[in-house]
Order: structure tokens, then C-alpha cells, then sequence
């Protein structure tokens, strides 16, 4: 399993919509539900992308857009549809009985869009999937997005969103599931393509997975987090000095090995804090640490506060959830 692979294995379609929705114009659709990331495709047709106080988005049939929550956003058929009266671009905004709240349930399918004649014009058909990420080792990706961002198709992900289309409106036992993982890996695969792209600006650590010299450290301290690993020992996985390899591998990923070694430690013992069956001792040795005290003031130090604390304010945060 590649570093790319690792940080995305916790982002999972969780019962989001799955539907073909009827979009006849005018129709805004306004997304209120919060969610911390929001893919819409239209199968047919077009529609823009509102972020709140951000640029519209034209985004075409074949086109996958991702939208960054928790903030609201509009998709509609023209720009001026999500603006209010004083021309700002805020979802809260838009007007008229065209617009519609969205606040999806899990399996709830999109209904048809009030407006517009079957006859004149040509209806925009709107897949729509909710990602609730809360974990921090996916979130180390993630927060690297724009507010909003249009992937064009290709033929890469083209035979899927057909594969896609065919499964909707099935009645078969665990159709439910094999919708989630058929959406996960349709944003897998516009994820790999947008940091493909010139526009894009993905974190250091991706660039330098390619890299001769920092590349081999990177994937061994992936593999392995819990080894006590040294900086000599990170460079003979590269066949360099330790000096070549901590110079090359701080210009790609802004940190030295064993501070971006220690940070990803940290990002691991984060989500094993939210299992109440490990005690702070057991994650701690989970990551490298032979002692909860030594792990205790590391994760202080990075984090700004304990692992019990942390532990506490992520229950709390799960109930609320």
C-alpha cells in the first residue's frame, strides 16, 4: 500500500445519495447538510458551483466536482440563481421557489426539480455523494483541497461513472454497499487526477514520493511507523548520506525525516485515541513510543494538548455527531 493509498482508506461513502435527479431549469439546489466533502456529477447536462464567498464553477456532463465543507454551497443552472439581491455569492443567499434546501438521509434519493417544460428545455441529471471524514490520517490530504475544485473526464474514470449509472435504481440485496464503493472509488480516482494537475497544489510529501532520494524514506517510515528509525538508517534505504538525504528530503516536504516521522506518528495516534478499547500506554507503543510518558509529552507538544484530553473531546465530538 502506497502513502496515497494509506490517507485515503478512510474516506467511505456512508449511505450517501444515490439517485438520478430530473434538474429542470431554473433549479438551485442549496447543500445546508454540512458534510465534510460533497462530490456532485452531472450525468447529463451541466450547472455551476457556488462555494460560499468564492467563485462559481462551471461544471460539465463527465465532469466530477468536489466541494470542501463544512460550509453550504449551491449547485444551479446559472450563477445568478445562488446570488441574493446584492449580488454576493453566499449559498444563504439565493431566492425564489426554484431554490431548494438540501439536507440528505442515508439511501434518501433526489427528487425532480420544480419548473420548466419537458417539452423546451433539456433536464440536468445530478449525481450527488456525502463524505463524512473525521479521521485525522485522511484529513492529512484532504485539507490540501481548494474550497471547491472541477476534474474533467477522462478514460481513466469514464468507464466507471457508466458502470456507476447502470447500478442506480437496483432492488438487489447489498446494492446499498456496492453503490458506497463504486463512489469511493470514483473519488479516488478524480482525487489522483486533480493532484495530477498544474492548478493543483498538493502537500510536499506527495511530490516527494516519486523522488529517488526522499521517496524511499517516506514509503519505510509509511510501513513501518513504529521502528525506531534513524536518519542513517532512512538514508540506506535511499543509497545516500544522511546529509544528502535530510537536505532533499526537508526542500520537498518542509520538514527533516525524523520531525515529519514524529508529526505522522501523531496523526496515527490520533485516530487510535478514538478506540476506547486502547489504553494511551497501548497506542503509544502502536507508535513507536516504549512508554505512555514519552508518547504523552510528544503528542502535547504537537498537538497542544494530552492524549486523554484529545480522547475525551473526540467521544464528546462522536456523540454530538
Amino acid at each position: 500500500m502506497d502513502v496515497f493509498d494509506e490517507l485515503l482508506q478512510g474516506v467511505r461513502g456512508k449511505g450517501a445519495v444515490f439517485g438520478r435527479s430530473m434538474l429542470w431549469p431554473p433549479w438551485s439546489l442549496r447543500f445546508t447538510d454540512g458534510a465534510y466533502l460533497t462530490m456532485c456529477m452531472p450525468l447529463r447536462g451541466a450547472g455551476w458551483i457556488v462555494p460560499e464567498g468564492g467563485e462559481p464553477l462551471r461544471v460539465e456532463a463527465g465532469d466530477a466536482a468536489i466541494v470542501r465543507g463544512p460550509a453550504p454551497f449551491v449547485f444551479t443552472d446559472e450563477p445568478a440563481n445562488g446570488t441574493g439581491p446584492g449580488g454576493g455569492s453566499g449559498p444563504d443567499s439565493g431566492s425564489g421557489e426554484h431554490v431548494r434546501e438540501v439536507r440528505w438521509r442515508r439511501g434518501q434519493d433526489m427528487a425532480d426539480a420544480p419548473g420548466g417544460d419537458p417539452e423546451l428545455d433539456s433536464p440536468t441529471v445530478l449525481l450527488v455523494a456525502t463524505y463524512d471524514v473525521r479521521t485525522e490520517v485522511p484529513q492529512r490530504l484532504l485539507r490540501a483541497l481548494p474550497p471547491a475544485l472541477v476534474v474533467s473526464d477522462d478514460e481513466d474514470c469514464s468507464p466507471l461513472r457508466d458502470y456507476l449509472e447502470a447500478r442506480m435504481g437496483g432492488r438487489r440485496p447489498g446494492d446499498q454497499i456496492v453503490l458506497d464503493r463504486l463512489l469511493d472509488w470514483m473519488l479516488v480516482c478524480t482525487l489522483r487526477d486533480w493532484f495530477d494537475r498544474p492548478e493543483a497544489d498538493p502537500p510536499g510529501w506527495y511530490g516527494a514520493l516519486g523522488d529517488e532520494v526522499a521517496g524511499p524514506a517516506l514509503r519505510a517510515m509509511h510501513e513501518d511507523p513504529a521502528h525506531p528509525w534513524t536518519t542513517a538508517e532512512l538514508a540506506s534505504r535511499a543509497g545516500v548520506s544522511r546529509t544528502t538525504l535530510a537536505k532533499r528530503f526537508t526542500e520537498l516536504v518542509g520538514d527533516g525525516p525524523v520531525a515529519y516521522l514524529t508529526e505522522w506518528r501523531m496523526t496515527l495516534a490520533a485516530d487510535l485515541l478514538t478506540r476506547p478499547e486502547l489504553t494511551v500506554a497501548a497506542v503509544a507503543r502502536r507508535v513507536g513510543y516504549a512508554d505512555a510518558f514519552g508518547f504523552s509529552a510528544a503528542f502535547k507538544r504537537l498537538r497542544g494538548e494530552s492524549p486523554s484530553a484529545y480522547r475525551r473531546e473526540a467521544v464528546a465530538s462522536e456523540a454530538v455527531g
